[in-house]
């Protein structure tokens, strides 16, 4: 049986991605700062989830925390990291922006570290984590969320040169997911905005392929490719 972690899996495309893993053969661990949401999960079948309670900010504990439910798991196979929160924050209010570095660059990295350095031992393994196409550029109504999520996908760029240098079996995969139903999607006047069941299954479809870089839904891979060829002078004025 396949071992896998996702870290953030209370709601929204995490615990969909569990459900979707346990379903085809997972042994899964899902981590959370909500226990009473972790415990409701486990009970719809115990057999093939252990949960693990810790928030990704508490950067002191997530080392301890990952190893001990790897150790109930017997191992991994796959990490994902489907823990982050954004904003609009137009005021630039530092909590906000505080709690968002906390949350997608220290806690993000504490975790990506953690399991790369895992796979590099035993010399297999497969990190997935969901960015954003927010990463592509800036932005003045939620300008850390973005930032943040162009470190992430910059360090996952790293990672993946990283693996290739080492002629190991470390796959690293970068999930660019554009509007999604959950709490993450904020604004008016969204489009294009995917079921939290049809982004997961695409999601589930690019990580049992081992994909690189994948836009979430597929579409999204057309407005990634409109945004980076923007002039600056006109995207300054949007």
């Amino acid at each position: 049986m396949k071992k896998a972690i996702i870290i953030g899996a209370t709601s929204g495309i995490g615990k969909e991605l569990a459900k979707l893993l346990t379903e085809n053969g997972y042994l899964v661990g899902i981590t959370g700062r909500r226990i009473e949401l972790l415990s409701e999960i486990e009970k719809e079948n115990p057999k093939l989830y252990r949960i693990k309670n810790f928030d990704i900010t508490e950067i002191e504990k997530i080392e301890t925390k990952l190893t001990e439910l790897t150790k109930e798991i017997g191992g991994i196979d796959l990490l994902i990291i489907s823990s982050g929160i954004g904003d609009i924050n137009v005021d630039l209010d530092f909590a906000i922006e505080k709690g968002t570095i906390e949350t997608n660059v220290l806690g993000f990295t504490c975790v990506a570290d953690w399991a790369f350095n895992y796979f590099e031992k035993q010399k297999f393994g497969h990190l997935v984590a969901i960015s954003s196409i927010a990463g592509i550029r800036g932005s003045r109504q939620a300008t850390s969320y973005n930032a943040t999520k162009a470190y992430q996908i910059n360090y996952l760029e790293g990672l993946r040169q990283k693996a290739k240098n080492l002629k190991m079996k470390i796959f690293v995969t970068d999930i660019r997911p554009g509007f999604v139903n959950t709490e993450m999607a904020k604004g008016e006047g969204l489009f294009w905005v995917a079921s939290v069941e049809k982004a997961s299954k695409q999601i589930y479809n690019a990580i049992s392929k081992k994909r690189k870089i994948v836009y979430v839904t597929k579409r999204w891979g057309i407005i990634a490719t409109i945004l980076k060829r923007i002039p600056n002078f006109i995207y300054d004025k949007m």
